[in-house]
């Protein structure tokens, strides 16, 4: 049995029995003048709402909204989520560059598999909202933010190869940010 389901059990038993207690079916006074009641109570029901208001940024990482990669407009690709959570995976498709715009929501973009044959750009630009990023391990990533409280967090690693293609990332973050791993 799931924790949430035990929760929520036990609350909706403890909101039965306020019930009755009110149309007075039950009289139980002292149990509602106790501590638990009156202070911990409402801060269990505050977190246990808050947990599934927000399950879905933080919660099972399957909730993602798998989507089909887009053909590319012109030369680049053009990616957009408002209030919600999408994946792009490349599954042996040409990367030519993409455009980035997260609004109260994720991405989470996965390039591990794209093909790619020479340096590209990639235009992020996120408000309330985040980026994950996974490239491929032999392509090189260059990275610059300008971030109003967010920022980039490059995890990849450098290949020391010169003739190794580079992604070269500018973002754009309000309240958001960029996670870059191989």
């Amino acid at each position: 049995m799931k924790l949430k389901t035990i929760i929520g059990s036990i609350l909706a038993v403890a909101a039965l029995l306020k019930l009755a207690d009110m149309w007075n079916l039950i009289h139980w006074e002292w149990l509602w003048s106790q501590p638990f009641t009156e202070y911990i109570g409402p801060v269990v029901v505050l977190l246990v709402g808050l947990d599934i208001a927000f399950e879905g940024l933080w919660g099972d990482k399957d909730r993602w909204l798998s989507r089909p990669v887009p053909e590319n407009q012109g030369k680049r690709a053009m990616f957009s989520v408002s209030c919600g959570g999408d994946e792009y995976i490349y599954r042996g498709e040409p990367f030519k560059g993409a455009q980035i715009d997260v609004r109260f929501g994720g991405l989470r973009l996965d390039l591990r598999g794209a093909e790619i044959t020479e340096d590209e750009e990639i235009d992020i630009r996120t408000v309330c909202g985040g980026v994950e990023l996974f490239v491929p391990s032999g392509v090189n990533v260059t990275a610059k933010s300008r971030s109003f409280i967010g920022g980039v967090g490059n995890q990849t690693e450098r290949n020391a190869d010169p003739s190794s293609k580079c992604l070269h990332v500018t973002s754009s973050n309000i309240l958001g940010g960029v996670t870059i791993k191989n």
